[in-house]
Order: C-alpha cells, then sequence, then structure tokens
C-alpha cells in the first residue's frame, strides 16, 4: 500500500490519507437545470478515478457524489420550459446518469438526492437553531455567520469580501453576511415540503452538508471534493454550518479541480454545443473525453475546445493501437519488479499517489509505448493495459468486431444529414436507435464513424 497524499485547499498543504480508515470521499454533483456540460464532467472523473485508485492500493474508499434537485435555478429554468420543476429535475437527473455512464467510469458508492434527504437536512436546521447558530425570520430560517468564529478559513477571504450571491430582495436576514438554511415558498413556486418553520425548501448549502453526513457517517470524513469555484461561498458555508452543528470539522482535507475555460466566441459558431457532455461524447467518443480530462493537473484549469479534444482523441488512438499489436496484454505482472514493464507501472502509480498527478503518469504510460516501439519490452502491453484501467481507459483493449450492419451505416448517413440540417434533436433521436443496435457514433474532422457500444 502507498502513501497518497492529496493537497489540502485549507492549509495549501500535502496531507496524507489514513490507511487504517476508511476514506470517505463527498464531491458536490451538478444542479439538475438543465443537461450537464463537460465542466461538471471533471470533478465526476476526478474524484471516480481517485476513488478507484485508492481501493486498488488497498484503501477502503467510499465515494459520495450528489444530485442537487431543488434549486432556484430548477424553478426558473422550469419555468422558462413551462413544466413543473420537479418533472424538469427529474428529467435532468436521468439525462445526468446516462451522460455520465457513458463515459465508461462506472457510478459513486453513493448518488444522493436533495429531495430525499429533507428529514435529516431539517433535522440539522433544528440542531443549529437550538445552539444559537441560526435564527426563524418571516419563514426563512438563516445561519449567523457571526456566530462562528472560524468563518472564512478555507477561503481565506476577508469580511467586506464576503457576499453570498443571494437575492436579498425580501430578505429578513439579520446580517448581510448570513445566508439562508430554509426559504420559505414564495410565489410560483410549484413544489415545497414541510418544516417546523412552515412549507419551503432547504438552502443549496445546507443540502450537501446533510447529504455528506447521511452517506458517509461520522465527522470528519477524509476528503470533501469539488470544483474551485465552490470554495465560497459554497463549501465555506457547508464547514460552518456541520461544525457548528456537531463541534468537529467536516472534512480532513478539501480537495478542488480547476475550472473548464472555453473561448465563448468560438463554442457559439461550433455545430451544436461540444461544451454539453452528451454532444462531446457524441462526437469524440467517451475515451477522448475522460483522456482530455485528466490531461491537465486535476487543480490546475483545463482549455477546452475541439483542438483539444481532437488532440485526445490521437492519443487514444495511439494507446487502442498499441494495445491490439500486443500478445502480453493477458500476462500476469506479479513478477514484474525490477523488469522495464514494471518499473514504469510502479512510476505511474507513484504519481497518482503524489497528488492524483494524472498528466505525469499519462506521460510514464506514453513513454512506455515510445521504448517498446523501438526495442523488445516484454510485459509492455500487460502494463500498460493496467495504467489505462486506473484512469478509466481500460476499454481501448477492445477487441476489434466486424463491420456495422447496413441498416447502422443508413442510420448514420440520415444523423449526418439531420446535424447538417442542424436538427439536433432528430440527431440525438438516431444515436438512440443506434446504441439500441450496438453502436457508439465516433466524430472527427475525417467525418463520423461507428465503434462497438459498450455495456455500461
Amino acid at each position: 500500500m502507498r502513501e497518497v497524499r492529496v493537497r489540502d485547499t485549507m492549509s495549501g498543504e500535502l496531507c496524507l490519507l489514513d490507511p487504517d480508515r476508511e476514506v470517505g470521499i463527498y464531491a458536490c454533483g451538478p444542479t439538475v437545470y438543465s443537461r450537464i456540460h463537460i465542466g461538471n464532467a471533471r470533478p465526476f472523473v476526478i474524484f471516480s478515478l481517485l476513488a478507484g485508485f485508492l481501493r486498488s492500493e488497498g484503501y477502503q474508499a467510499r465515494l459520495a457524489i450528489n444530485v442537487t434537485d431543488i434549486n432556484d435555478k430548477i424553478y426558473t429554468a422550469a419555468a422558462e420550459a413551462g413544466v413543473g420543476s420537479e418533472t424538469l429535475a427529474a428529467e435532468m437527473t436521468a439525462a445526468y446518469f446516462e451522460d455520465t455512464g457513458r463515459l465508461g467510469i462506472g457510478r459513486p458508492d453513493a448518488e444522493p438526492l436533495a429531495t430525499e434527504t429533507i428529514g435529516p437536512i431539517v433535522e440539522l436546521i433544528e440542531t443549529l437553531v437550538e445552539d444559537g447558530h441560526a435564527y426563524e425570520s418571516g419563514g426563512d430560517v438563516y445561519f449567523s455567520v457571526r456566530s462562528f468564529d472560524g468563518y472564512g478559513k478555507l477561503s481565506h477571504r476577508p469580511t467586506e469580501e464576503m457576499e453570498q450571491g443571494e437575492d436579498d430582495a425580501g430578505s429578513l436576514k439579520r446580517d448581510r453576511l448570513d445566508f439562508a438554511l430554509w426559504k420559505g415558498q414564495k410565489a410560483g413556486e410549484d413544489s415545497a415540503w414541510d418544516s417546523p418553520w412552515g412549507p419551503g425548501r432547504p438552502g443549496w448549502h445546507i443540502e450537501c452538508s446533510a447529504m455528506a453526513e447521511a452517506e458517509l457517517g461520522e465527522l470528519p470524513f477524509a476528503i470533501h471534493g469539488g470544483g474551485s469555484d465552490l470554495v465560497f461561498p459554497h463549501h465555506e458555508n457547508e464547514l460552518a454550518q456541520s461544525e457548528a452543528a456537531r463541534g468537529r470539522a467536516l472534512a480532513k482535507i478539501w480537495m478542488h479541480n480547476g475550472m473548464i475555460e472555453t473561448d465563448a466566441a468560438k463554442m457559439s459558431k461550433s455545430d451544436g454545443n461540444i461544451f454539453q457532455l452528451s454532444e462531446a461524447l457524441d462526437r469524440f467518443g467517451p475515451e477522448a473525453v475522460v483522456s482530455y480530462l485528466i490531461s491537465g493537473h486535476y487543480r490546475q484549469p483545463l482549455a477546452f475546445g475541439e483542438e483539444q479534444l481532437n488532440e485526445a482523441v490521437a492519443r487514444v488512438d495511439r494507446l487502442r493501437n498499441f494495445l491490439r499489436s500486443r500478445e502480453d496484454t493477458g500476462q500476469s505482472l506479479d513478477a514484474a519488479g525490477g523488469t522495464v514493464a514494471g518499473a514504469a507501472l510502479e512510476d505511474f502509480r507513484d504519481a497518482l499517489a503524489d497528488d492524483f498527478n494524472t498528466p505525469m503518469a499519462m506521460s510514464i504510460a506514453f513513454d512506455l509505448v515510445r521504448r517498446a516501439n523501438q526495442e523488445d519490452v516484454p510485459g509492455a502491453g500487460a502494463a500498460l493495459l493496467e495504467m489505462l484501467d486506473l484512469v478509466g481507459l481500460g476499454s481501448l483493449a477492445m477487441a476489434d468486431v466486424e463491420e456495422p450492419e447496413p441498416e447502422a451505416l443508413e442510420l448514420l448517413g440520415d444523423r449526418e444529414a439531420a446535424r447538417a440540417d442542424r436538427d439536433f434533436a432528430r440527431a440525438d433521436e438516431i444515436r438512440d436507435r443506434l446504441a439500441e443496435l450496438g453502436w457508439e457514433v465516433r466524430d472527427s474532422t475525417e467525418g463520423a464513424t461507428l465503434v462497438p457500444r459498450q455495456e455500461r
């Protein structure tokens, strides 16, 4: 078992994970008011792969990634679409599961929904009110920020910069720093839940505190993760309310991934919207999307565009071709210590153990491919396959199969025609029909092709 270290946002230091306790990991998932974009996929991929790597090293890892299906944005989007908020949330939750399932990296151990955690949420708010850290005001309940001395220790922001970003029109806050734990039902909101303060709904921050505790148990758990855009106010508020209620830290390590950076002008000119995860998967394939998402260190921002995704396609094609040229992918590496292939695999794992450095790990993988193309390296195929399994790319070793049947090829042509007419709804319908036939569409600069669809 390797020592695994992760950079903690609060202290800025590399922190060692405890191998003798369950490594509970909670990562903030999407707010389901629309289909998710590729930026939402980055934490899903990073924390899923981290949990899998830890298990491969012998750690007891448990990963929870929530779904925020109660939120202001859902009410707004539902009203604009002319549908009920619960209907929209259910539809977008199903789409989220479908899109992330297509990545081929498995599911988290738990995927709690806010709508299914109302009881624990209300109980946590009641504790805060009883202890003087929260107060009811006109059917709303607010957390009293100044009642918690440690507020700001995660984001390191001065008090004057701590605007909550909430709509304070008609708010009955005692202090502008305070934030909502419970919001009384407002006009135009078509769903509400019972509480001691009247019908309403929970605030965003308290949802995650309650879901994390419900899924991971006794605090503090090992890692709380999410995008760097959540450090303030979301994670700062989670930390404050949980610590105020329970008298101990929520998490030992706060781990944040960098943002996906896009060129909005370029994106608006592209066919469809490849920033949407489903579109990126359609055009470039799941392996290329995963390869792209691990191409930079998780803590750093990642440039996004067709150029970067085409580069990812080229990388996975190179790996796939190498694996298919080898006859040793099924060999055991139990006795590989001291060999070139075995040493490369150890270096790959060392890179992942050092703050989950996926770009360093992948450079080691490509160095092995380069060397094995130049000289005889016994076990290179098996070593590479084990490396790729650790970063969600093991499917690249899938064997070739027969050519698509005429019906599938005809449907592919129909899809291309629909896309040319910018009828993306029709193109999606054809993609789904192709999936039923066992095929997945891969788009590239040379045109669309069909590859066998993997069972998820």
